[in-house]
């Protein structure tokens, strides 16, 4: 038993550290925060799960002609975290849909996460027909980031394109990640 209790301390703390370098604090940030000190900022991003468990929404399509297929590699030029930005990636997925950056103040309470990059229709509860338009109020069933599920969203902007579930090891030697959700298309090169 008291292994299992330092296993898991150890492991919580690996994890904080490792998802804690979310990029918060500049203007071009896809996680911004309302307000708040530098250190909130940097809290409120360790809850972000980064890794997923491979699932998809019900209703999700696979993509009919994807730019890059499953188990293909491509660069990703993104920098919804620290590390992502030039890192190889793994395709694991690739969906067609509409990717929303959106606004929500998490269910929990906390500060309000500003353009999170992304969530697609699929991850909305009754969202209705898509793609909903810029200022429209949706109801987030994501969790890719702690109190998102639940949360009251203001949809910042839409798009149709082709989503990538992906795994990559981040270019500042952090701990890999599986099964990302979402990466749009314009933002893989091929590799």
């Amino acid at each position: 038993m008291l292994k299992n209790k330092w296993t898991w301390s150890f492991m919580s703390l690996l994890t904080a550290l490792t998802l804690g370098a979310c990029n918060t604090g500049s203007e071009s940030s896809d996680h911004q925060m309302d307000t708040g000190s530098q250190e909130q900022q940097e809290s409120a991003h360790t809850h972000m799960d980064h890794s997923g468990s491979g699932e998809v929404p019900e209703g999700l399509a696979e993509a009919e002609a994807p730019a890059f297929g499953v188990g293909d590699k491509a660069m990703i030029s993104a920098s919804h975290m620290e590390g992502m930005d030039g890192a190889e990636a793994t395709i694991v997925g690739a969906y067609d849909t509409t990717v929303y950056a959106v606004t929500y103040t998490p269910s929990g309470g906390g500060e309000t996460v500003k353009n999170h990059k992304w969530v697609i229709h699929e991850e909305l509860e009754n969202p209705g027909e898509a793609p909903l338009k810029a200022g429209d109020k949706a109801t987030l069933a994501a969790d890719h980031m702690e109190g998102m599920d639940g949360a009251e969203a203001t949809i910042d902007s839409a798009e149709e394109t082709t989503v990538y579930m992906l795994d990559f090891t981040p270019t500042n030697g952090g701990e890999k990640v599986t099964n990302h959700k979402w990466v749009t298309e314009n933002e893989l090169t091929a590799n």
